[in-house]
């Protein structure tokens, strides 16, 4: 196996460590290319007989990205790499018996990439991953960083290398060293702790790279534009908080979902109904009447007529309309979709369309889709159309243009509805808080207070100033 780039500083840093070990975890935020310092890693128990496949587990909608960074990276043959998605392993029985099949027949070095996704110990997914993980001698996990949650989801990852490094067979002898179970809620996790003990465990097999530290990358640029709902809109805004307020049960998150998801669908142009589970419809006989369109357009008549954009939206009939009145706008085929709705070989296709063919400008995606393993730092401006309340995908999102090979400064925009939740769930992004967390310590404090409850979710609190 001949590797044909060559590896960074800190690349060769993991390197020297890891080649000592069998097992191992790179924590490498996205950008840092962890993908070329575990082919480095294989390629050098390959050559010398030690492993004769690999087999890489990844997101389904990586798949291609994985397999063209590994054409690019290696000189000639491929064929001693599989590459399964990890979803498929939750239920295609064709595709674990083939895995199996290989595991039992070939020496595997097996690669869990994102293995956030395997967090689970008692999913399909986890465990067939985990027969897979107990036929291979060498093996790494890769992950942005060692806790997505909590520390309670590095057991099930940690056990797929070897469960001795942690020192635990079960999650139940786990959870009794450093779990705190919630006395109010069955299930739900208060507290980790002898977290010193885990790190002790692990550093030998791991090696951390953050961004900042090895790599001078150009500078990243936020600008929020602000625009009003609708009269209409506010109306039915304070209704539905209103609705939704009164079921919000401190104790259960899944009912404070419920009120963000319904206050996020108005600001983001639809209707919605409060019955037993939320629906939403168009708010607009016509999208472009959504101000939020209107803010979005504005965005871009601020870019060079040649410039390419990326924008984030969180629902497929928001990518359906922007792509059409772009279109409309700049000509047909300027615009591109994205999301899970699509083929993956569509998608493969509109992914190089819009990197090679300069007639296309807008790429239109979600930000679940598109958040994972996607190179598009040929890309230096990126809209987020509206959020959700999860940084790690926020953030991924936004690595998609701010890594490696990327020589421009990067211009991120969110559009903000003004006076709603969408100004809390940006001072939230900005500050790495956990929504939900900051939500259910306000009802603690103000349960009894509704106003004050109004105002969270309208963004406001005397305490703060306007994000920015």
């Amino acid at each position: 196996m001949i590797l044909k780039t060559e590896l960074y500083d800190h690349q060769r840093k993991v390197v020297e460590k890891l080649l000592k070990i069998k097992v191992g975890a790179l924590y490498m935020e996205m950008g840092t290319g962890k993908t070329r310092t575990a082919l480095e890693l294989i390629a050098r128990r390959y050559n010398v007989g030690k492993v004769n496949h690999v087999l890489w587990l990844c997101p389904c909608s990586v798949r291609t990205t994985i397999r063209r960074e590994i054409e690019k990276h290696i000189d000639g043959d491929t064929s001693m790499f599989t590459i399964i998605g990890i979803e498929t392993l939750s239920s295609s029985i064709r595709a674990n018996i083939e895995c199996r099949r290989l595991v039992q027949s070939k020496n595997v070095y097996l690669i869990v990439d994102e293995s956030n996704l395997v967090k689970n110990p008692k999913a399909n997914r986890t465990q067939n991953i985990q027969f897979l993980a107990d036929q291979c001698r060498y093996k790494l996990i890769l992950n942005g960083t060692p806790v997505s949650r909590n520390e309670a989801d590095m057991f099930a990852q940690w056990k797929i290398l070897d469960w001795r490094i942690l020192g635990y067979r079960s999650f139940w002898s786990f959870s009794q060293n450093h779990v705190v179970w919630d006395d109010n809620v069955r299930g739900r996790i208060k507290d980790i702790v002898n977290v010193d003990y885990l790190t002790k465990r692990i550093s030998p097999y791991t090696y951390q790279v953050r961004k900042e530290e090895c790599l001078s990358l150009p500078d990243k640029l936020y600008r929020t534009h602000y625009f009003d709902l609708t009269n209409e809109q506010k109306e039915l805004y304070a209704y539905v908080a209103d609705e939704l307020l009164l079921g919000v049960d401190e104790f259960l998150p899944h009912t404070i979902y419920r009120l963000f998801s319904g206050l996020q669908g108005i600001t983001s142009g639809f209707k919605v109904l409060t019955k037993k589970k939320l629906e939403l419809k168009p708010f607009f006989k016509k999208p472009e009447d959504n101000p939020r369109i209107d803010s979005l357009l504005n965005i871009i008549y601020s870019f060079d007529e040649k410039e390419k954009v990326i924008v984030f939206c969180k629902y497929t009939q928001e990518i359906n309309d922007i792509v059409k009145i772009l279109n409309n706008e700049y000509g047909e085929g300027t615009a591109i979709p994205f999301f899970g709705g699509i083929s993956q070989k569509e998608r493969q296709l509109n992914i190089e369309r819009f990197q090679y063919d300069e007639n296309v400008r807008f790429f239109i995606a979600n930000k679940t889709t598109a958040g994972y393993g996607l190179n598009l730092q040929f890309c230096k401006n990126i809209i987020f159309y509206n959020n959700d309340w999860d940084f790690a995908t926020r953030s991924q999102a936004e690595d998609r243009v701010h890594r490696i090979g990327q020589n421009q400064t990067v211009y991120i925009f969110d559009i903000c509805a003004a006076d709603t939740l969408d100004e809390r769930i940006l001072r939230c992004l900005h500050r790495k808080e956990n929504m939900v967390d900051s939500f259910k310590n306000f009802i603690d404090k103000y349960k009894s207070n509704k106003k004050i409850l109004e105002e969270w979710i309208n963004g406001k609190n005397i305490h703060e100033q306007k994000c920015s």
